[in-house]
C-alpha cells in the first residue's frame, strides 16, 4: 500500500495570519477579555487551541454577528478571517470595544472590487454559500448585491440594471464557477465577470485533479469549512473511488483501508498541519507503509 500527501494542502496564508493575530492579541493583553466573533477559521481544533490560551469564541448559528456582539461588554473583539461588515466595526467602537480585524487579504480584495463596481452604478451578482460568514460580510455592503448559490438561483434573478458585475466567494469550486459564468453570460450578455477564487483554494483543488490511480482520498478538515467540502466534491467529480472527510485520525475506519493500494491525504486551508501529520502517521502504522514522495 502506498501513502502520499497531496501538495499543497493545509494552512493558507490567511489562516496563518488570523491565528497569529489572535495569539499576539492575547499575549499583549493578558489581563483583558479577548473574544472572537464567530469561528476564527472553520476548524474546531483551532477553536480549542485558542480557548486553551484564554481566547473566547462566540459562535452561534442562530445569532447574527450583531447579536453576538451584544454579548460583549468590555475587552477586545477579533473579527474572523472571513471578513466583517463596516456596521459591525462601528457598533464595536460605539460599545467602547477595541477590535482586531483578522480578515484575509484575499477576502478584502474581493470586497474592494465589489465596492468599486457599486460606486459605478453596477448591481453585483455574488456566487457564494448562504449563511457563510464571508458571504454575509459581502451582502452587508449593499442591497444591490444579490447572492446566488447555484444555476437555479441565478436563473430566478430578474435584474433590470444593464450594468451587472459577477464575482464569487473566495472558497468556491472553480468547476462550479465555470458553468455558472457561462450561464450568466447567456442570460446577461453584457455582464462583467471576474473570478475571485483565492490561490490557496484553487491550487488545492487543482492538485486533486492531477492525482492518478488514487483508491482512497482522505480530506482532513472541519465539516464547517467550505473549502474543505469543496475538496471532497472535487475528489468525487474526479472519479476517485473513495473520498472521505475526516476531522482527525480518530475518524479513520479500518474497513475503509481494505482493498486499497494507493491512499492520498489532503486537507482544507484551515486544517492544522499537526492533524495532517497525525493522519499520515496513523495510516503508516496501520498499513506498515511509509509516506512516499
Amino acid at each position: 500500500m502506498e501513502i502520499k500527501k497531496v501538495i499543497p494542502s493545509g494552512y493558507c496564508k490567511g489562516v496563518v495570519n488570523a491565528i497569529r493575530l489572535a495569539k499576539d492579541t492575547k499575549a499583549k493583553h493578558p489581563n483583558e477579555n479577548v473574544y472572537v466573533l464567530g469561528m476564527l477559521v472553520h476548524n474546531s481544533f483551532v477553536t480549542e487551541e485558542l480557548s486553551s490560551l484564554g481566547i473566547i469564541t462566540l459562535d452561534d448559528s442562530k445569532k447574527t454577528k450583531s447579536e453576538l456582539l451584544d454579548e460583549i461588554d468590555e475587552g477586545i473583539v477579533i473579527f474572523t478571517a472571513h471578513g466583517i461588515s463596516d456596521a459591525i466595526k462601528e457598533k464595536a467602537v460605539n460599545k467602547g470595544l477595541k477590535y482586531v480585524d483578522a480578515s484575509c487579504v484575499d477576502v478584502l480584495k474581493t470586497q474592494n472590487i465589489i465596492k468599486d463596481y457599486l460606486k459605478d452604478g453596477y448591481d453585483v451578482i455574488y456566487f457564494g454559500k448562504p449563511n457563510h460568514p464571508e458571504a454575509e460580510a459581502v451582502l452587508s455592503i449593499s442591497d444591490h448585491i444579490h447572492l446566488v448559490n447555484n444555476e437555479d438561483t441565478l436563473r430566478k434573478l430578474n435584474l433590470d440594471n444593464p450594468k451587472l458585475f459577477l464575482t464569487n466567494q473566495t472558497t468556491m469550486s472553480y468547476l462550479e464557477l465555470k458553468d455558472l459564468f457561462e450561464l450568466a453570460k447567456s442570460l446577461y450578455p453584457d455582464i462583467i465577470i471576474q473570478e475571485e477564487i483565492c490561490n490557496a483554494t484553487s491550487s488545492r483543488q487543482r492538485a486533486i485533479y492531477e492525482l492518478k490511480d488514487c483508491d482512497l482520498l482522505y480530506v482532513v478538515g472541519d465539516v464547517k469549512s467550505n473549502n474543505t467540502n469543496q475538496l471532497v466534491q472535487i475528489g468525487k467529480n474526479h472519479g476517485i473511488k473513495k473520498v472521505l472527510l475526516i476531522q482527525s485520525f480518530k475518524d479513520i475506519d479500518d474497513d475503509d483501508l481494505k482493498d486499497v493500494n494507493k491512499i492520498y491525504v489532503t486537507a482544507g486551508a484551515s486544517t492544522p498541519p499537526a492533524l495532517i501529520s497525525e493522519v499520515i502517521e496513523y495510516l503508516s502504522q496501520k498499513t506498515g507503509d511509509q509516506l512516499s514522495d
